[in-house]
């Protein structure tokens, strides 16, 4: 009997300071389906220029990490970069049995291509925040009142 684990993004932990902090990270069976689908790809674009490979590359990160980029995600995305960068210099080693692809060329044509990781969504309490100069303690203007009739 296999055991299921529980596939949603949501950890219960704790920050830095020791405080409830709810993780969000990217669900395993979503992140090897895109990895997966990516492998399949890259078979078929194996043999076109590396320019064209890493500007395709790059659209696939691009969008990946524009759902996927919240914050405490950092280490899964990072995982997911590797696991791309990875699949591209097997990809690229496949092409010629004479292979010179190094570690060093795939960094050069990672650091050309490949954006890197970074959050682009703000927490839910930053995002969520209404600032309105009305609210702000040295707003010089008044709230605002309704009169009744139109006078």
């Amino acid at each position: 009997m296999k055991v299921r684990r529980p596939t949603h993004p949501f950890i219960c932990s704790t920050g830095r300071n020791g405080k409830f902090l709810l993780k969000r990270k990217t669900r395993r069976d979503r992140l090897r389906a895109k990895l997966k689908q990516v492998k399949a790809e890259m078979r078929h674009r194996r043999h076109q220029p590396i320019p064209e490979q890493g500007k395709w590359l790059k659209q696939v990160l691009t969008g990946y990490f524009a759902y996927y980029a919240v914050q405490t995600n950092g280490r899964t995305l990072s995982a997911f970069r590797y696991r791309i960068v990875d699949l591209w210099r097997r990809s690229l080693q496949r092409r010629s049995q004479k292979d010179r692809t190094t570690w060093e060329r795939i960094t050069k044509l990672v650091n050309d291509f490949l954006p890197s990781v970074r959050n682009l969504h703000p927490s839910p309490l930053d995002r969520f925040v209404v600032k309105h100069p009305r609210w702000e303690p040295s707003a010089r203007i008044g709230p605002a009142r309704i009169c009744a009739g139109g006078a």
